[in-house]
């Protein structure tokens, strides 16, 4: 009867006697510990401490109780809720513990909290630069015209960053709320990054930088299925990074190519390639570039007006069309930033 009522649960779950020794598990708590069904003490079997005080204030008070266990699953650590109720069966007593992996939970909460403290940290600044400037001008400032423009003029940088701050942080949002919902519109991809170059025209010149296409002239097809104004949002940050980072008077080549067959989209792809001549990246960064607000050089970001969420906002959109992103870079030797999407 224990075990038929234990293989009933869909979660693991192990029958364990007034007397401390297991009487039974199911399938799945056995996958979690081999020898959940063996009749022995628990404790040997469930080496926790905060699991055998459940079971034993369970067994006192017969009232439901609930502890963690932490399992360990190739380096990797799991972490469950145990509830543990007291049952009272014709044929036996005993307390049926089930397990519950909330590890998920548990990591979607800990990047909720990162990512609240670091929007926290990233507004906290500029605002702290704010009043100070605020304070200044209304006192010792109060008379002084030049001390007046000068700070006035970092104020606007400061109030211009955090625009800039929330307006990736409400852009980054929408993109998560239409993740599952893949675009529909059938466009030329070429036609998108073509009104980039040409609005990066000015801030490129700026920088002394030359914007150049390659891979129109081969009559290839360029039609994907996307939605044109996250595409456009896509390769302005992919380009204006380049056109920033890439080093006054290099030159930032966007290339075009079809794919007969990406290997890991499984189907004919458009692929767009973004390089620049500059200072390359470290290979230890790459696989973090597109977490948000991961900056390899935090100042220099801030100093080039960088909130940190442009690659992650490129990732998501590059999701939700179903397509990828490939980030190839070497130290002195520029980086390439491709993305491959899905013909339609």
């Amino acid at each position: 009867m224990i075990q038929s009522l234990l293989e009933a649960i869909p979660l693991p779950a192990v029958f364990i006697g007034t007397d401390a020794r297991l009487l039974g598990g199911n399938e799945q708590a056995i996958r979690l510990q081999p020898n959940a069904g063996d009749r022995r003490a628990f404790i040997l079997v469930f080496r926790q401490p905060g699991f055998s005080t459940a079971f034993e204030e369970c067994i006192r008070t017969k009232q439901t109780q609930t502890t963690v266990y932490l399992h360990s699953d190739g380096g990797h650590e799991i972490r469950y809720d145990v509830t543990c109720s007291y049952v009272d069966l014709e044929s036996t007593k005993g307390v049926l513990a089930c397990f519950r992996d909330v590890t998920e939970v548990e990591q979607a909460g800990e990047i909720r909290r990162d990512f609240v403290a670091n929007v926290s940290h990233e507004l906290k600044t500029p605002l702290t630069a704010l009043l100070g400037f605020i304070e200044t001008l209304q006192g010792p400032a109060r008379n002084d015209t030049a001390a007046q423009e000068r700070f006035l003029t970092i104020m606007g940088a400061e109030a211009s960053r955090m625009n800039r701050l929330v307006g990736d942080l409400l852009s980054l949002s929408r993109v998560e709320e239409e993740a599952r919902l893949r675009p529909t519109n059938e466009l030329d991809v070429s036609d998108i990054v073509r009104t980039v170059a040409r609005n990066l025209s000015e801030v490129a010149k700026a920088q002394n930088v030359t914007i150049t296409l390659h891979g129109l002239d081969s009559g290839a097809d360029l039609t994907v299925l996307g939605d044109p104004d996250q595409l456009l949002q896509v390769f302005t940050n992919l380009v204006e990074n380049a056109v920033k980072y890439g080093g006054s008077g290099g030159e930032v080549s966007i290339g075009f190519k079809t794919v007969e067959r990406d290997l890991f989209l499984r189907r004919p792809a458009v692929r767009i390639d973004v390089t620049d001549n500059g200072q390359g990246i470290d290979p230890l960064h790459i696989p973090r570039l597109t977490e948000r607000f991961y900056r390899i050089d935090s100042h220099r970001s801030r100093e080039m007006g960088g909130t940190g969420l442009g690659l992650a906002i490129v990732k998501h959109i590059v999701n939700r069309h179903r397509g990828r992103l490939k980030i190839d870079s070497d130290l002195g030797r520029g980086s390439t930033f491709s993305v491959i999407l899905p013909k339609n």
